[in-house]
């Protein structure tokens, strides 16, 4: 009771105050957790960790809803706030931050190799929508950081982070030609002495977007260096790579409808209108174009010129039956011709490596893919790994029946998940075997 009349009603306010406060963090916490919780097919490996992951990505999202910020300039803003990591050196790695050909890169070297033993080396690209992230400026995210880290640890060898330009600032093919640039400096026949890197075992990798522009890459690299040996001039670009290791890439744009595309559109955290929204950033389209793109529009049967890249992702003739299931092709008779009009490179190999022509992918090396159940990029990997088997590639398939988009991440701090772990387990030791 208050002591004074005078006080009476300053405590009964405050008696009301703390009567409400907890009805207050009982609605606030529902309301955390309605944000927060989203429903997720039952095989998806530990999915608690996936929603706290996606609600917070998605946070960029309502920032750009409500016209406080573009929507990929609130999602670097998140990642450069938790990931940013500078170049730390340990006992057993090396770690510089330089440029080869103006490309800023981050350098991983073993020490555990004996003086003078040459050593193998990884070119990784790193994912992100060709928008999201970073590898270097002494700002590399971090579990990237851990991941090429551990790489050049367990390999004894050299991983070579590229830190490509960024979209919305930097489009297509700046990415691309950043990737291109670095990888051929750092092939260089002098380039690779000073790190003391055997030229024979030489591997390009990447995830998501980042697998997208290893493809690209290393595409070009065989197309170059095939020219080359055709020649009596032998320079430096005959260099090629052993190994290319691809993870959850991203391989094409004109089939928004495949069935990983249908079955997981609503799933963390690469939903379907986001692939959409990613490519027109990074290929300078209109973002207006969105919903064309996801009712295949830009490819109806009616936009004739689309018609030879339909054929290189039939996903009926491509895909397994135990992945088709029982989805059916989205063709529409008529569509919207000016998507393709004025996103030209949509059809454009270097953008979309699963158009690739066969002479092209016969010349590519052994090949290492991952894919994952819970990823609208599954069959992104499934068709290519049939395409380049086509071509007389070997090809090893990676699958994860429990994994998602972005789950070789999830095997660090503060994210470790299980499979996670399996994920770059298994894809270091093909490394390790192969390269």
């Amino acid at each position: 009771m208050c002591r004074f009349a005078s006080r009476r009603a300053p405590c009964a306010r405050g008696a009301a105050a703390m009567r409400t406060a907890p009805a207050l963090l009982f609605l606030l916490t529902a309301v955390l957790a309605y944000y927060v919780y989203i429903p997720l097919p039952n095989t998806v490996s530990e999915p608690w960790k996936l929603r706290v992951v996606d609600a917070l990505l998605r946070g960029g999202n309502l920032a750009h809803d409500l016209g406080l910020s573009h929507r990929i300039y609130v999602l670097n803003f998140a990642v450069n706030r938790f990931e940013v990591q500078g170049p730390r050196s340990s006992k057993a790695v090396l770690v510089t931050d330089t440029a080869f050909a103006g490309v800023q890169v981050r350098v991983f070297e073993s020490t555990r190799r004996k003086e003078g033993e040459l050593k193998r080396a990884v070119i990784y690209l790193h994912g992100g929508g060709w928008a999201l992230g970073s590898a270097s400026k002494w700002s590399g995210m971090r579990s990237y950081d851990s991941l090429c880290r551990r790489m050049a640890e367990d390999l004894k060898g050299v991983v070579v982070s590229i830190d490509y330009r960024l979209a919305p600032e930097a489009r297509f093919p700046e990415q691309y030609n950043d990737a291109l640039r670095a990888s051929r400096y750092f092939l260089q026949p002098r380039v690779l002495a000073r790190y003391s890197v055997e030229p024979s075992r030489v591997g390009v990798s990447g995830d998501s977007a980042g697998g997208n522009l290893a493809a690209a890459v290393a595409q070009q690299v065989g197309r170059k260096s095939s020219s080359s040996s055709s020649s009596s001039n032998n320079n430096d670009e005959g260099q090629v790579f052993k190994v290319q290791a691809l993870i959850y890439p991203v391989l094409q744009a004109l089939d928004f409808n495949t069935p990983s595309y249908q079955q997981n559109q609503n799933v963390p955290i690469l939903y379907r209108p986001l692939m959409a929204h990613f490519w027109l950033e990074y290929l300078d389209g209109d973002l207006s174009f969105i919903q064309p793109l996801l009712a295949n529009k830009h490819t109806a049967l009616d936009v004739y010129w689309t018609a030879q890249g339909r054929a290189k992702v039939n996903w009926t003739q491509l895909l397994p039956a135990s992945f088709r299931k029982h989805y059916k092709p989205v063709a529409p008779a008529h569509g919207l011709a000016q998507v393709v009009e004025e996103v030209p490179a949509l059809l454009d190999p270097r953008a979309a490596p699963l158009l690739a022509e066969r002479d092209v992918l016969a010349r590519l090396p052994r090949t290492y893919i991952l894919t994952c159940e819970h990823d609208v990029l599954r069959d992104d990997g499934l068709m290519y790994g049939r395409r380049l088997e086509e071509a007389a590639v070997s090809v090893t398939h990676d699958h994860y029946e429990d994994g998602f988009h972005g789950c070789m991440v999830f095997a660090f701090w503060p994210a470790y998940s299980s499979v996670g772990q399996r994920t770059v387990e298994n894809y270091i030791r093909w490394l390790d075997d192969n390269l």
